[in-house]
């Protein structure tokens, strides 16, 4: 039997349908050869949802959005249908919300409930919340972002003036000249302690040793016949001030006998006396002549 042209032309086009239909299908995220069950939820607004977007359950794809009405019943009402594979049990308390992407788009997450034994059946609707997506999160916090934005200019305004100081640069100059002095003085004590210190501590040393050959000398003395000597001297002493002091000894009569002072005195005016007169008048004194005549 032979096939018309126009017959495998039909037949190609109806394989074209189906593969395409499979195709976009499994794009979707859809089951093809899995049962679905579906499942209502009611927003306010839909926030750019669209069919075929995927559905998660605890960060886990559970279904795709598989159609959204807009219910003129009740204005202001989106009702979405979910398709979720059919082993999915959604228990009661289960909550859905819409978080928007940062670069646009929206996905749909369940938020599961804790009662596994009660469970949503096929049909019935799921409440659905207004969930605080990214851009919802970056609108909360753009008055946030304003004010820091404000001190920002005002720490950049500050920066700016204290930039255009020229106390500022004089006080660069003055933290420089400070950093190469302290350079410098770095250099200096690296030299110190490299070069003179061990001398210094060469010179402890030796002075240490003295210190310490001294007290071993020290300790051989013997530190009570020293004492006894210096006793027996400071007697002497004493006795020697007594006999000064007393006024029957000679050097006692010598020192406090105030008419032997007086007479030592005049003794000693009339010795000098004695001698001017024998200074200026020699011949009263000295008899000389070649023929034996004497001079008054």
């Amino acid at each position: 039997m032979k096939i018309s042209k126009e017959v495998k032309i039909g037949l190609t086009g109806i394989v074209a349908i189906i593969i395409l239909y499979l195709g976009v299908t499994f794009l979707k995220g859809m089951s093809i050869f899995n049962n679905s069950d579906k499942y209502y939820i009611s927003f306010q607004n839909a926030k750019g949802l669209t069919n075929s977007s995927s559905v998660f359950a605890d960060g886990y794809q559970i279904g795709v959005v598989s159609n959204i009405t807009y219910d003129y019943n009740k204005p202001g009402e989106v009702v979405i249908e979910i398709s979720v594979d059919d082993d999915v049990r959604i228990p009661q308390g289960t909550t859905a919300q819409l978080a928007e992407g940062m670069l646009g788009g929206c996905t749909l997450n369940m938020t599961m409930g804790t009662n596994p034994k009660v469970a949503f059946q096929p049909g019935d609707t799921i409440k659905g919340t207004d969930g605080s997506g990214l851009m919802a999160k970056a609108e909360e916090m753009l008055p946030q972002v304003e004010v820091v934005m404000q001190h920002v200019d005002s720490l950049i305004l500050t920066l700016n003036r204290v930039a255009s100081d020229p106390n500022i640069q004089q006080t660069l100059a003055n933290a420089e000249a400070l950093t190469n002095n302290l350079t410098t003085s770095t250099t200096q004590l690296n030299v110190l302690l490299s070069k003179q210190l061990p001398a210094l501590i060469t010179t402890f040393d030796a002075a240490g040793k003295n210190v310490e050959e001294l007290t071993g000398n020290l300790a051989k003395l013997d530190m009570q016949e020293t004492l006894d000597k210096v006793n027996n001297t400071i007697t002497d002493v004493q006795q020697l001030v007594e006999m000064l002091q007393s006024p029957e000894g000679n050097l006692g009569l010598l020192l406090n006998d105030t008419a032997l002072y007086h007479n030592l005195n005049t003794t000693i005016g009339s010795a000098n006396n004695l001698l001017l007169d024998f200074q200026a008048h020699p011949k009263r004194y000295v008899h000389f002549s070649v023929f034996g005549k004497k001079d008054n």
